[in-house]
């Protein structure tokens, strides 16, 4: 199968319905307090345009930046040379409902670390399963 340049590979995506209300779940998918907690240590700030860094232990630290703030329904931030993270938070009857969306993925993409894309989506598809149940459990009321 050969891939062209701009081939992408699907969007990772996860949804789950947190037993906590959207203000709570904003507060932790919106602070650098919040995020350390259940994803990895940054020195986050919900500011569009700002440049920071998130931590991921012996990958070192990912530069990224926030491309989008909308309390509390919706922040996206960039991600490395290629990604993209998006939450979207909706209320629903005083639960929250959250999606994750992780992009950027190109069929002949590598990381920074020169692992392709294709390994490294199905890697981070799994490894966000647990990192979105890690913050219900934060959330939870």
């Amino acid at each position: 199968m050969t891939h062209s340049a701009n081939d992408r590979l699907p969007d990772i995506r996860q949804t789950q319905l947190f037993n906590a209300p959207i203000e709570k779940v904003w507060a932790a998918v919106s602070t650098a307090e919040g995020i350390a907690v259940w994803f990895m240590p940054s020195d986050f700030q919900p500011i569009v345009g700002y440049d920071f860094h998130l931590d991921a232990g012996p990958y070192g630290k990912s530069s990224c930046k926030v491309t989008e703030v909308d309390p509390p329904n919706r922040l996206s931030f960039n991600w490395g040379k290629d990604w993209y993270v998006t939450f979207e938070l909706a209320d629903k009857d005083g639960q929250t409902e959250f999606t994750l969306i992780h992009g950027g993925w190109a069929a002949e993409g590598a990381t920074e670390f020169g692992e392709p894309h294709e390994v490294v989506r199905e890697r981070m598809n799994g490894g966000w399963v647990g990192i979105v149940a890690k913050l219900g459990e934060y959330v939870r009321a």
